[in-house]
């Protein structure tokens, strides 16, 4: 059975992958046969890089962790899930003895298993083994592909629990791209009055502001604080979400931010981040950080049926399982507009 592989840096091919036939379902575990599987941007740097920080690709390496997909056995014990269900995947696998997981805080677990993170293998394959406990039911009115966008999404909504989104207050989102604009909608639906949303890509800021009340700015021609400032009559925002990666924008978070804000850091940095001790202090600001999500999938999953976050818009390409190689091709191009690329697997 055919899996997208990454063999070296810049290297892919779909090609039989023996994992299909080592993996067994366990008394509680699911055996899922993939539907729809995300093309996130971690992925896409393990294909340009050979790796990201810590996590270096040493060997072939199957891809993919954004995924939903359908029941097709269940392990003896499971009493949650039966065959024919439609489901998506928390892709992170702690260890239940650890402490962080005891804690509650079982994402920044060291010993987390997580899909296509070195050396454990994604998902673009035609089925995978996983825990029940980490598998969720969709409703019938959320399709496989709202199911994929459950991954990221739960970044964004655990990012707003980390933000303590109060109601009517406003924020900014630095970075348009798939995170940035689920962290809008997490925001939105947490209670945001108003999103102020920052990007250079016009396709994307029009995009996000069809999202709600979402204010865009274009910061290659515009400064986003002053912007700000004369909208909130010079109080700034309440919060300020870091999507974009960039060192720049990052070293400038506090500017907008109003007395007493939170920032809150969920784009992966390449290298050290200026951080201004001052304009902190005199703001008593609250620095919090993001990695990954914990304890949110269900209530990302209840907000879709509901209609509270409509991830549909997002979804800007989709690509047949045979075109897995030329869509990645493509995602790491980069293309102005896109936002999220989805993969179809054979049914």
């Amino acid at each position: 059975m055919q899996a997208l592989v990454l063999e070296e840096k810049l290297r892919l091919s779909l090609r039989d992958f023996p994992i299909e036939r080592e993996e067994t379902v366990g008394p509680h575990d699911v055996r899922i046969k993939l539907h729809t599987v995300g093309i996130c941007g971690s992925d896409v740097h393990y294909y340009t890089h050979g790796g990201a920080g810590i996590f270096q690709v040493k060997a072939p390496m199957i891809l993919g962790h954004e995924a939903s997909g359908t029941v097709i056995e269940t392990g003896g014990a499971v009493t949650t899930l039966k065959v024919g269900d439609r489901v998506c995947m928390e892709p992170g696998i702690p260890d239940p003895q650890s402490r962080a997981t005891r804690m509650g805080q079982y994402n920044v677990d060291p010993a987390v298993r997580f899909w296509a993170t070195p050396p454990v293998h994604g998902v673009l394959r035609p089925s995978v083994v996983h825990p029940a406990a980490f598998t969720f039911k969709l409703p019938d009115n959320v399709s496989f592909a709202e199911g994929a966008m459950v991954e990221p999404l739960a970044v964004g909504v655990h990012a707003a629990i980390k933000a303590d989104v109060k109601p009517g207050d406003n924020a900014l989102v630095i970075g348009a791209g798939p995170i940035g604009l689920v962290t809008a909608l997490a925001a939105l639906a947490a209670g945001c009055a108003r999103v102020f949303v920052a990007d250079v890509d016009d396709t994307k800021l029009a995009l996000a502001a069809g999202l709600g009340p979402i204010t865009p700015i274009n910061v290659s021609r515009e400064d986003a604080t002053a912007a700000i400032l004369k909208e909130t009559e010079g109080w700034g925002v309440e919060i300020v979400f870091e999507c974009s990666g960039n060192a720049r924008a990052a070293a400038g978070v506090f500017d907008p931010l109003a007395p007493s804000g939170r920032v809150v850091f969920i784009g992966s940095q390449q290298g050290d981040v200026a951080y201004n001790v001052g304009k902190a202090m005199v703001r008593e600001a609250r620095v919090e950080h993001v990695f990954r999500y914990a304890h949110v999938f269900a209530r990302c999953v209840a907000m879709l049926s509901s209609g509270a976050i409509d991830v549909k818009p997002l979804i800007t390409r989709r690509f047949d399982f045979a075109d897995s190689v030329r869509a990645f091709e493509i995602a790491a191009s980069a293309p102005p507009g896109e936002v999220k690329m989805q993969i179809e697997l054979p049914q």
